[in-house]
């Protein structure tokens, strides 16, 4: 009965976990406590907590990050296995995903903002800003997504929130690798939307957004007219 006794323990204790993650608690792209800190919460033993938290990285709710910690990926298991598939897909497609997401929320974050989502907005833009001076990139990053979270968040539509979850880590990728390559920090457009969605513009606000994808699109295109080694003109093509 004992094997029993401790799937039981550790079941509970996933479910804990989960409704931390699915009440918002631990919102996702953030770190969950360590796996000691988590054993003296719950009152169980650091390999029950091991468990449980595997069991939800496999469901596609966190990730392990070696050096760094477990990341909240997704809010349910949906959203975990939309996310798995999103890691796999094309830079291009996820990117006009996003877009038509992103331009969306704009327009709706300006019509159904509360008070409390202009308080968080200021806040996120803020610690954008702050965080990008200031740190790796990867925080800026990690710093930039989240403040377009907000505007989803702002937008009031929790099926939009859900998916859009699900993008995160891909839409990091693709943010860094655009932030590594142009080192643009935009702050000046970002204040820009922040500002159009706080005060119920929804016109400028949808202008705000499309911009970040007219300069994302300006660099695909980019990459697309370099010509490769075989559709270079031949005096141009180094000999073999």
């Amino acid at each position: 009965m004992q094997p029993v006794r401790r799937r039981s323990l550790i079941t509970q204790v996933t479910n804990q976990l989960r409704e931390e993650i699915r009440s918002g608690r631990w919102p996702v792209g953030s770190r969950i406590p360590t796996e000691s800190e988590l054993a003296e919460i719950a009152g169980t033993g650091r390999n029950t907590i091991r468990e449980a938290v595997q069991a939800l990285v496999h469901a596609g709710l966190l990730e392990r990050r070696q050096g760094s910690g477990t990341f909240v990926l997704a809010s349910s298991e949906v959203g975990g296995t939309l996310g798995k598939f999103f890691a796999s897909a094309e830079e291009r497609d996820v990117m006009e995903l996003r877009q038509s997401l992103d331009v969306t929320a704009a327009r709706l974050a300006a019509q159904r903002r509360t008070d409390d989502d202009i308080r968080d907005l200021r806040t996120l833009l803020e610690t954008r800003t702050v965080t990008w001076d200031t740190q790796d990139l990867r925080d800026a990053v990690a710093a930039d997504v989240a403040l377009h979270r907000g505007i989803v968040v702002a937008s009031h539509n929790h099926i939009y929130l859900e998916f859009y979850d699900s993008l995160l880590p891909a839409i990091e990728a693709i943010v860094y690798k655009h932030s590594l390559a142009t080192g643009a920090t935009f702050h000046a457009e970002h204040a820009e939307l922040v500002e159009a969605i706080i005060v119920g513009d929804t016109r400028r606000a949808v202008r705000a957004a499309q911009y970040f994808f007219d300069e994302l699109r300006s660099e695909f295109s980019d990459e697309e007219s370099e010509p490769t080694a075989e559709q270079q003109p031949a005096s141009r093509v180094q000999p073999s």
